[in-house]
């Protein structure tokens, strides 16, 4: 997947919104304000996602594209390298997992109010 591939996956979903608080070459998509993935503009072939801690640290055990995210907690975040052997559906994957889990952090009347 390519930049704009991803940027239309993640504006498709609900309450998605884009910004670049971090300056011109960071792309930001967040929901309900939360951030859920960044990317680099210059280097669009990568981008970092959030994800589960134990899940992080099987997806960088099976794929090399997959590392601990860069300048983010590495607990928490991942960068994806779209230019390895990962498919469009695991990538997808990752991005569903990242948005899933910050509406799931989101106070609930804010939930339904995407939903």
């Amino acid at each position: 997947m390519n930049i704009e591939e991803i940027r239309d996956y993640c504006l498709a979903k609900p309450g998605v919104t884009e910004d670049m608080p971090f300056g011109e070459d960071t792309l930001v998509f967040r929901v309900g304000e939360k951030l859920f993935l960044l990317t680099s503009l210059s280097q669009g072939d990568r981008f970092n996602v959030k994800c589960d801690p134990e899940r992080a640290i099987e997806l960088r055990e099976q794929h090399t594209e997959v590392q601990p995210g860069y300048h983010m907690n590495k607990k928490h975040w991942n960068t994806v390298h779209t230019n390895g052997n990962l498919t469009r559906r695991e990538i997808c994957d990752m991005i569903d997992h990242s948005y899933d889990l910050v509406l799931k952090s989101l106070p609930k009347n804010i939930r339904e109010q995407i939903k």
